[in-house]
C-alpha cells in the first residue's frame, strides 16, 4: 500500500506500525523518525517563521484564516507523483494541516482512487484508538494492537503512581507565547492524569486564548511552556526577546523557580505515540518525588534560568 500521510502525528503512526517503507508522501513538517527525510514532501507553509516571534506569527495565521486562505499549500503535482491508496489527514485544527477540503478537492482534480481518512482525535482514548484505526486500515491490525497495548500500560502506570501524590499542585500549560493559548484537547487530561491540577484548559476541548490576568487569578504552581510547533531551542529563543508583563512575576511557579520549557512540537502538539513520553515528561515536572529516572534529569535541564524570570 502507498501511503501519503499529511500531518506528523499520522507519519509517527505510520513509522510505530513498522509502514515507513509505505510511505510515498509527507508534510514539510514532518520530521520524526530520522528516517522521513527520505521520503518525497508534498506540503509547504505560506507564514515563514523564520525571524517572526509569536505575535507576528499569530497575526500572520489569523489574517490569512480570516481571508479563508490555508497557511498551507499542497502540492498537486507532488501528489500526483506520489499516486498514494490511502491519504490521511485532518480536520481538528485549521492551522496544524492542509484543510480536509483541500485535500478532498486535489483528489478530484488528480482523478484518482485514493482513499482520504480524517482523523480527528481529542483525547488521550482518541489517540489510541485512530492508532488502530490506522492498523486497519493499512492490514496492521495485530501490530497496532501490539502498540496501543504498551502505550495504555505505559499511560495506566503514570496515572497509578501519581494517584498516591500527597498534593496536586496547580498546574498551566502555555501552547503559545504571544498572546498566551491555553494547552487543550488532551493536554488538560495529561496534567490531571499526572498528578496535576489543570484550571484553564478544557478536556476535549481546542487550545484557547486567555490573559495574563486570567493566568495570575489561577496563581499556577507550576507553569510549561510547550508552544505548538517549537521545539526548546526556538522556544528559548522567544523567550530571551519576550518582555513579560508584571502579572509573570506574582505567579507562584516563577517565584519559586518551576518554569518549564518542554518540546511541545515533538511531545504534546501532536497526537502520536510520542504523546506518551509528553504525559511521562510532564508527571516527572509535576511529580519529580515520585518519578524518577533518566527523565527526571531531562526535564530539570529545561527549567527556565532565574535571569529570563
Amino acid at each position: 500500500m502507498r501511503i501519503c500521510s499529511l500531518l506528523p502525528s499520522n507519519t509517527e503512526i505510520i513509522f510505530a506500525l513498522g509502514l515507513g517503507n509505505s510511505l510515498v508522501g509527507v508534510t514539510h513538517e514532518c520530521d520524526y523518525p530520522a528516517e522521513v527525510s527520505s521520503v518525497p514532501v508534498v506540503t509547504s507553509s505560506v507564514v515563514p517563521d523564520e525571524g517572526l516571534m509569536s505575535r507576528e506569527i499569530h497575526s500572520a495565521i489569523t489574517g490569512l484564516i480570516h481571508k479563508g486562505s490555508s497557511i498551507y499549500h499542497l502540492d498537486q503535482e507532488a501528489l500526483g507523483r506520489a499516486d498514494p491508496h490511502l491519504i490521511l489527514t485532518q480536520e481538528l485544527c485549521e492551522v496544524c494541516a492542509v484543510s480536509y477540503k483541500e485535500v478532498k478537492s486535489a483528489v478530484r482534480i488528480l482523478d484518482t482512487d485514493a482513499k482520504v481518512v480524517s482523523l480527528e482525535p481529542t483525547t488521550l482514548d482518541d489517540i489510541l484508538s485512530n492508532i488502530q484505526v490506522v492498523g486497519e486500515l493499512t492490514e496492521s491490525g495485530p501490530r497496532a494492537r501490539e502498540v496501543v497495548a504498551g502505550l495504555r500500560k505505559r499511560i495506566d502506570a503514570v496515572a497509578l503512581l501519581a494517584s498516591t501524590a500527597k498534593s496536586r499542585p496547580r498546574v498551566f500549560c502555555m501552547e503559545w507565547l504571544d498572546p498566551i493559548f491555553v494547552g487543550g484537547h488532551w493536554v488538560p487530561q495529561m496534567v490531571e492524569l499526572a498528578g496535576g491540577m489543570n484550571g484553564l484548559g478544557i478536556i476535549g476541548e481546542p487550545s484557547i486564548q486567555a490573559t495574563w490576568q486570567q493566568v495570575a487569578d489561577f496563581a499556577p504552581e507550576i507553569l510549561v511552556l510547550m508552544p505548538c510547533g517549537f521545539g526548546i531551542p526556538r522556544t528559548f529563543q522567544e523567550l530571551e526577546k519576550m518582555s513579560f508583563p508584571d502579572e509573570w512575576k506574582t505567579l507562584p511557579a516563577v517565584e519559586q523557580g518551576n518554569v518549564f520549557v518542554v518540546d511541545g512540537s515533538s511531545y504534546f502538539n501532536r497526537p502520536g505515540p510520542r504523546i506518551v513520553d509528553g504525559l511521562e515528561l510532564l508527571a516527572q515536572i509535576i511529580h519529580p518525588e515520585l518519578f524518577t529516572g533518566p527523565g527526571a534529569k531531562f526535564a530539570g535541564l529545561f527549567r527556565v534560568p532565574y535571569a529570563l524570570r
